[in-house]
């Protein structure tokens, strides 16, 4: 298999790392750009990005920078050793020149939808609350505006109903890393090229925003777990249980159909001794809960120890 000699990769977050660790296998890059370290957790300890912590286990240079554009010592090292081949996942900044214009392939990002579908940075989590069935990932080339360059390469994937985001993430970034090897190799043989994409047919991903992970029970109970799993693992689904918060991890929703008691009322515990909630429509079971300032666990230990009775609401 014939790849260019010097190949960059940028990339900063979880599915940057997860494509990292598996291209590198084919191909290897001489140079990592991501993010610089940032104060996180409870200690605010400097912690690297996830493409870092995998950049270090495979021995590559890693360049730290919190603007891509105008460091301009990354800036000479491009101009005098330009990489025949940049490839940029997850990075979280916006690439601009001269790097899109690199040649021969500018700059090539897995993203994980069927583009035009889903442009954006929440493509996964987006495509889960609105209960889609299957989802994609596309290989394409950079351009200025988001998500809008021409395609070398995609293929669809199935969304299982259980899946959470992360779930989806690790299939996408799989599938995403294989297709783009076998692009690449078809493009350096001169067997495929860049198609543009129907613009005309595009639909958007918007960063997610912490609020809209409160789940609301005026919702059917279809809708309110897919909301579970897009939320899943980050930042989590939660509601309010007598003021206080609860995160809800994984749910199930039951055959039986709804309740004539209103939404978000606890209705009783399942076979398994987990807490049944009324919908709009339907009824949901959690499985797995975390209570404010505690670990995650099943719900019927949460359910054993919380206090609640027969007609609490969940708010």
């Amino acid at each position: 298999m014939s790849f260019p000699a010097t190949c960059w990769f940028a990339g900063s977050g979880i599915f940057g790392s997860l494509c990292l660790e598996r291209i590198a296998s084919t191909i290897s890059p001489e140079l990592v750009i991501t993010q610089p370290a940032r104060k996180a957790g409870r200690g605010m300890k400097l912690r690297e990005t996830p493409v870092a912590s995998i950049a270090a286990g495979l021995k590559v240079d890693i360049w730290r920078t919190p603007d891509i554009n105008n460091d301009n010592d990354l800036l000479a090292r491009f101009r005098k050793l330009t990489p025949e081949l940049l490839i940029v996942v997850d990075f979280s900044q916006f690439v601009k020149e001269p790097f899109l214009s690199a040649k021969p392939t500018g700059c090539i990002n897995i993203h994980p939808s069927l583009l035009p579908e889903y442009r954006g940075s929440a493509p996964v989590q987006r495509a889960i609350m609105n209960g889609e069935k299957t989802t994609g990932v596309t290989v394409f080339q950079l351009t200025a505006d988001m998500d809008a360059g021409p395609v070398l390469v995609r293929e669809s994937v199935e969304i299982p109903p259980r899946a959470t985001a992360g779930d989806m993430s690790f299939l996408l970034a799989e599938t995403g890393s294989r297709i783009l090897i076998d692009g690449l190799k078809l493009f350096y043989e001169g067997r495929i090229s860049f198609t543009e994409q129907q613009h005309e047919q595009a639909s958007f991903a918007p960063r997610i925003d912490k609020q809209e992970a409160h789940l609301s029970w005026e919702n059917p109970s279809r809708k309110v777990h897919d909301l579970v799993r897009a939320m899943n693992p980050s930042p989590g689904g939660y509601v309010l249980v007598h003021g206080k918060r609860i995160k809800i991890w994984r749910t199930e929703t039951l055959e039986t159909g709804s309740v004539n008691c209103g939404p978000g009322v606890f209705v009783g515990v399942d076979d398994q001794g987990d807490p049944i909630v009324s919908c709009a429509e339907g009824l949901l079971v959690l499985r797995d809960v975390q209570p404010e300032g505690r670990s995650r666990m099943d719900g019927s230990a949460w359910i054993r120890g919380s206090g609640l009775e027969k007609g609490d609401v969940f708010c």
